[in-house]
């Protein structure tokens, strides 16, 4: 369970290799994060709850 609150930090770091990679400032790709934040965030509550759910 612990490994799911990594997936966001490895999503934004290869997004950030992305950007620079691909020479776009990171201001322009801030909508990335912010996709890739709320997209994890919500994967990972109901990941937790469905796991809440069955355990009791």
């Amino acid at each position: 369970m612990t490994r799911l609150f990594l997936l966001p930090i490895i999503l934004c770091l290869l997004w950030m290799a992305f950007l620079r990679f691909n020479r776009v400032p990171l201001a322009k790709g801030k909508t990335g994060f912010i996709y890739i934040i709320a997209i994890s965030g919500t994967l990972t509550l109901l990941l937790t709850l469905l796991m809440w759910l069955t355990r009791h």
